[in-house]
Parts: structure tokens; sequence; C-alpha cells
């Protein structure tokens, strides 16, 4: 037994935190137990209110039938704000003809010179309009922070009622938690200087969510 061995198991022993697998299974066993508390009783259909409060933190949102039509509405979106026709993508997203709406696209995550990057999303949160995304090889999580535009793809029977939805959602598809996962409420913001708000400040400063699966 190592020094480091030695050290962390009478620190272990001294908070009484040795048997790691019974207290993995007491706290498995309370999530499942537990209710949840009071729940907001949402008016209305999930996808207009997402919309709705997604248009209300300064995001752009244009709704298309099905997913084989957001390369397209990707290059209308991007050709109206002049933002070019180069962007990063999800490598998710590689099955979309992103080549035949005359975009240039690479997969990877994105690099501080990448202006656009492209995105899905785990589920949407109609509550508030906020996207859920979960960090992994095929969803590297740079590609919406770091450039200046993110665009996210969401599905629109992926969009739940409220927060406590997407996190019973997550355990139910995955299990256990990715290394990270970022919650986006509409572009980047601070009030700090003077309480103004400045968007972009912190990430990207323009989110445009084109809804999939919506008939027009």
């Amino acid at each position: 037994m190592s020094a480091c061995d030695d050290i962390l198991g009478r620190v272990r022993a001294g908070v009484g935190k040795g048997d790691f697998a019974a207290r993995r299974a007491a706290a498995e066993a309370y999530l499942v137990a537990r209710t949840r508390g009071p729940q907001p009783v949402l008016d209305g259909e999930l996808v207009a209110r997402f919309r709705r409060k997604a248009e209300s933190l300064a995001s752009t949102v244009e709704a298309v039938p099905e997913a084989a039509h957001a390369p397209a509405a990707v290059a209308r979106y991007l050709d109206g704000s002049a933002l070019g026709r180069a962007a990063v993508i999800s490598p998710d997203l590689t099955h979309l003809d992103w080549a035949g709406s005359g975009l240039a696209v690479a997969a990877r995550g994105a690099q501080d010179a990448d202006p656009v990057g492209i995105t899905g999303c785990f589920c949407g949160i109609a509550e508030t309009g906020t996207l859920m995304l979960l960090s992994g090889p095929a969803t590297p999580a740079t590609v919406s922070l770091l450039p200046e535009t993110h665009i996210a793809l969401v599905a629109a029977s992926r969009i739940v009622a409220t927060l406590e939805d997407a996190f019973a959602l997550l355990r139910a598809e995955h299990g256990s938690l990715p290394r990270a996962v970022n919650f986006i409420s509409g572009p980047s913001r601070t009030g700090d200087i003077e309480q103004t708000i400045v968007l972009g400040a912190h990430g990207p400063c323009r989110v445009h969510l084109i809804l999939t699966g919506v008939q027009l």
C-alpha cells in the first residue's frame, strides 16, 4: 500500500465513509423513492412555449418540418446575417447534407477562430426556453461555447416541460452523468458593468435555434 492509499484510507475511516458500495446504493435508493416537489402548470403546447421563451431570451428561431431541412435553414440564417458559409459542427450532425446547401463544415471541436458553431441538443426545456447539451466525443462542448454564433438544432419531439423532466430523461437514457452538462438560455450576457446588459461577454453573442419536426 502506498503512503497516499494509507492516508486516504485513514481519512475515509475517520469520516465513516469506508463502504462506498453501500453509500452509493443508499443514494440511488433515495433518488428512486424521492417524490418531486411542486411543479409549474404550463399552459399551451410545449413547442410553442419553448419558442416564446427562447425568443424572450434574445435567441432567434426558425421551424422546419424535418431535420433534413436544417442545412438549408442554416444557410438562410448565415446569409441573412452576413456570416459567411463556413462553420464547425458537432460530429453527431455529419449525417446531414451540409454541402448540398453550399456550406463548408468541419466536424470537430471548435477553436478560437471558428466564427460559427452548429450543434444538436439533448433536449429543450419549455419552461425556460433552455437547451440542455451533454458533452462527449460526438458532442464536444466547445462547439457551443467558443464561436461567436451558436446554431442549435432542436427536435420538437425532444422538448420537455421542466428541468426536472430533463434530468429524468437523462437518467432514463444515459444512466449516469456525462463529464459536462451545459444549459444554454440565449446568448451569453452580463450586467456587471453599470448594470447594463451586454451580450456575448462570456460566450456566443448570437444563438439561433432551428426547431425540427414542426408541421408548418
